[in-house]
């Protein structure tokens, strides 16, 4: 297996194991095992905060193949293949499976498509991505290069599925769609938020809705992604 280095341009995947680096809220961001990237042509970078702690992307792991990919965090991170470019209108889609709810954390952990990735794996990166949690919430936010927030601390929608209790698997389809002025996040074949283009090019926030996309994995977490597709109207 290829070794993800503590570069922003490394391959990672995740599997967390009890080797703790420091507390997030009531839980310690985990390494993981025989971390770094299987899956040619995949890259990611972690979260600023945890490589600020001394975290890597050794400490995730991205395996599988373009079919399914397996990821499981330490670190929060997101994943990109320089491949996968999309621009002007589009959806990008896929299904995410956690297969044991809550199995590597204390409380829900979030999981969705990255879109508009621009600088990706640098200092000045933007992208937005929208993410869904087993307990029936959902999150869209980006990095601008700071953090920022569309939906406040997230909100909950009849749409995201709901795990039936811990260690239970749930399943989300999550899609992202630029259309016109707007950009929209999809759960389960649901529209949760829906956004104008302007607010969210801008300074601060994206540079364009142009750019690669990917996916997104929150801290202690672990999934797999299939079916992941960018279509064209």
């Amino acid at each position: 297996m290829r070794r993800a280095c503590g570069s922003a341009f490394a391959f990672a995947a995740v599997i967390l194991v009890p080797g703790m680096s420091r507390a997030q809220g009531t839980e310690t961001v985990r390494a993981v095992a025989g971390g770094g990237i299987a899956v040619p042509g995949w890259m990611g970078r972690i979260d600023g905060r945890e490589e600020k702690a001394g975290k890597t992307l050794n400490d995730s792991k991205l395996t599988g193949d373009a079919k399914a990919l397996h990821v499981v965090t330490g670190p929060a991170v997101t994943y990109w293949n320089t491949a996968n470019a999309a621009t002007g209108d589009y959806t990008v889609k896929a299904t995410f499976t956690e297969p044991k709810y809550m199995a590597l954390n204390s409380h829900p952990h979030p999981y969705g498509i990255m879109i508009g990735g621009n600088d990706l794996g640098t200092d000045n990166q933007s992208y937005l991505y929208c993410a869904a949690y087993g307990n029936g919430s959902f999150i869209v936010r980006g990095m601008g290069p700071a953090p920022f927030q569309m939906n406040g601390r997230g909100g909950a929608s009849d749409a995201v599925h709901k795990a039936a209790g811990p260690g239970e698997s749930v399943t989300q389809d999550i899609a992202m769609s630029v259309k016109g002025d707007k950009v929209e996040c999809s759960i389960n074949g649901t529209v949760v938020g829906s956004y104008d283009k302007s607010a969210l090019v801008t300074a601060g926030k994206l540079k364009s809705t142009d750019g690669m996309y990917g996916v997104r994995f929150a801290h202690n977490t672990e999934g797999t992604v299939s079916g992941l597709t960018m279509t064209k109207p």
